[in-house]
């Protein structure tokens, strides 16, 4: 499974490209405001930074100004992801942009028929948002594994991007149904790492060493 970081703050990201954890970046609006940059000028610096597909979304609402947007965006680099919502407007700048030879992620995704529309129109990834199904009592999860059937029963090529990624349970699950890439926040990425088991262990080994004396360096 892939790892993309859902983040505009380069440190956050180089960090974690150094330790070959980034296969690519999800940027939206409101990560772009959060950073206080310039989309272009931001985009441009994760492109250069990562080689991995880098999402940027489309901020128009009709069909032909987002693809004139996406065709801007297109142009900062070759790892650019045209990010478009998942409406009818989006679906045909989807369908444009794709025959072009533009990578477009469909975002905003929350039922498994938004799903296989999306692949039809061509999507180089679909991204159903996991947390906020979450928080309408709805499954996140469920949404992620119909989706995985429905592609898988005739072969779609769009890649499942599982997103609004909010717990280490939800990577897990994801990897398990077989999403083939999550995106979500450096801290959750990191969290995968943390168990207490772990923590204590490493204690337990370090107090035992100390009563020795001894030292490797």
């Amino acid at each position: 499974m892939k790892f993309f970081v859902d983040t505009a703050e380069i440190d956050q990201i180089a960090e974690l490209n150094d330790l070959g954890m980034v296969d690519g970046v999800t940027t939206n609006p409101s990560l772009i405001k959060k950073s206080g940059r310039d989309i272009l000028g931001v985009t441009k610096e994760i492109c250069a930074l990562v080689s991995g597909p880098v999402s940027a979304e489309v901020t128009a609402t009709q069909a032909d100004d987002m693809i004139a947007e996406g065709r801007k965006l297109g142009q900062i680099a070759d790892n650019i992801a045209v990010k478009v919502p998942l409406t009818w407007d989006g679906l045909k700048a989807c369908k444009t942009l794709r025959d072009e030879g533009l990578m477009v992620n469909v975002t905003l995704c929350f039922s498994a028929n938004q799903a296989l529309l999306a692949a039809k129109a061509g999507a180089s990834f679909i991204s159903p948002f996991i947390g906020r199904l979450d928080d309408i009592n709805l499954d996140g999860m469920s949404l992620i594994e119909d989706i995985r059937i429905i592609y898988d029963n005739y072969g779609f090529e769009t890649e499942i991007l599982a997103a609004s990624i909010r717990t280490v349970n939800h990577v897990l699950d994801s990897a398990r149904i077989g999403a083939d890439v999550i995106t979500a926040p450096p801290n959750v990425i990191k969290s995968l790492a943390s168990h207490p088991l772990t923590e204590k262990g490493l204690a337990a080994f370090l107090a035992d060493i100390e009563q020795t004396g001894q030292k490797i360096l």
